[in-house]
């Protein structure tokens, strides 16, 4: 798969409890954005923040272990496709996420066609 040098980079801010039937809804983000076709997806996991539906910071100390830290899910690929996907998405999330794009210079983007490249690149 090929990306062109033009990009746009989505962040979707999400908290680590929040659910899409039953599953982490980060984890239904990033399978919906594999099965469309996405060139690429990160989830970060924060150590605090806070949102609209939050009443309290939530952070990670020992004293006080939250199970809802924040959620950073990251997704690039071409202007089309993040806006296609964001469509998509805004039907199934009704609340409780922010989601920003930024233009983005895409440097590289460059995969393995076959195993016997992996084997090659670990010498």
């Amino acid at each position: 798969m090929m990306l062109p040098t033009d990009g746009v980079l989505l962040r979707i801010f999400i908290g680590e409890a929040d659910r899409y039937d039953k599953q982490p809804l980060y984890e239904w983000i990033i399978t919906e954005a594999k099965a469309r076709g996405l060139g690429g997806a990160t989830v970060l996991r924060g150590l605090m923040g806070f949102g609209a539906n939050s009443r309290v910071i939530h952070t990670f100390k020992i004293e006080r272990l939250s199970e809802d830290l924040p959620i950073i899910v990251e997704l690039v690929d071409t202007s089309e496709k993040i806006e296609a996907f964001l469509a998509y998405i805004e039907q199934h999330i009704q609340c409780g996420w922010l989601a920003t794009t930024e233009q983005t210079r895409i440097r590289f983007y460059r995969g393995e066609t076959t195993a016997k490249s992996r084997t090659d690149a670990q010498g």
